[in-house]
């Protein structure tokens, strides 16, 4: 264990700011480390996640020029929780707005869990904007993904958070968990809304990880980060990115000669290791490192000795 990497030591921003990117969004985004140096954009996961201090030590300060921001309706971004023109591909313009503001030509971008989801979405979009891909938990955002986390698979490993989840709902409405949250996120008073974003946001808190972790978990519960957080990705989900089923995979061909590290933990819940396989294989050239002893975490120690490696790997290039 003494051998693995971990963080760098705690930064604080150079620069933060509001971008406003249209249709009554504003996002929040911060530049971390050594203006000038090598430019990455860390891409957070959920939807609805939003990013965070610990997020800003994945890179070398010295080496890199880093850009966090918040995506749409979360974290620090306004406003909280809207779901009006928040789609994927709004996030990847706003990416692009980004990049422009930076003065950027290419950048390195590092995402993972939905965060993978985008960064793939975007690499696709404006390749040539991409000079290398960091993925972690890797999420296609297909309908087999959705049924292993949302009917049936990782509910044989949870059981007893599963019935928390399913509980307060009909046998009618577990036929489809994810449309019953969705509903009862976008209706209804907001004590019954955050009743629901609680629950649906403390089962992905509660099995993301290989080992329990109570203090990360409860935060998953918190009013505020629930209500969006499960607001935005049941939103994302029921209507399946506005993508095409099978279309980052479609399409990765776009990305042909960009270097690329996936990294993904053996025991990932959310985001089974078959769908990290699929897209090394289908993508010549990638990296991809299954971390033994992990779930989906991205601060697991496994896990975060192949990111740090990945974005050192990189520094100089």
């Amino acid at each position: 264990m003494t051998d693995l990497r971990t963080f760098y030591p705690p930064i604080e921003p150079y620069e933060t700011g509001m971008l406003d990117v249209g249709d009554g969004h504003e996002i929040y985004y911060e530049r971390c480390g050594t203006r000038g140096a090598k430019p990455v954009v860390f891409i957070h996961g959920g939807p609805g996640g939003g990013c965070s201090p610990d997020h800003r030590r994945l890179f070398d300060p010295e080496a890199y020029d880093i850009m966090l921001f918040d995506q749409r309706g979360c974290g620090r971004s306004t406003p909280h929780a809207e779901l009006e023109a928040n789609t994927t591909w709004h996030l990847v313009e706003d990416i692009e707005r980004l990049r422009t503001m930076a003065g950027a030509e290419k950048w390195q971008v590092f995402g993972g869990s939905w965060g993978s989801t985008l960064a793939l979405a975007y690499a696709e979009t404006h390749p040539d904007r991409v000079s290398e891909l960091v993925l972690r938990g890797i999420y296609l955002l297909t309908q087999a993904e959705m049924d292993w986390y949302y009917r049936y698979g990782v509910s044989e490993m949870f059981p007893e958070r599963w019935e928390a989840l399913v509980g307060p709902l009909s046998p009618e409405e577990r036929e489809d968990v994810l449309a019953s949250y969705h509903q009862r996120l976008t209706e209804g008073a907001m004590e019954e809304r955050l009743e629901a974003a609680k629950r649906w946001s403390g089962w992905e808190g509660n099995t993301i990880r290989l080992l329990p972790d109570k203090q990360a978990a409860d935060a998953f519960e918190e009013d505020r980060f629930a209500l969006a957080f499960a607001r935005i990705e049941t939103h994302y989900f029921v209507n399946r990115g506005w993508m095409e089923e099978g279309q980052l995979l479609r399409d990765i061909g776009t990305l042909h000669g960009i270097p690329a590290v996936i990294v993904h933990g053996r025991y990932d819940m959310p985001c089974h290791a078959r769908t990290a396989w699929e897209l090394h294989k289908a993508w010549p050239g990638s990296e991809l490192h299954i971390v033994e002893g992990a779930g989906h975490a991205y601060d697991e120690p496994g896990i975060l000795d192949r990111l740090i490696r990945a974005t050192d790997q990189f520094a100089g290039s």
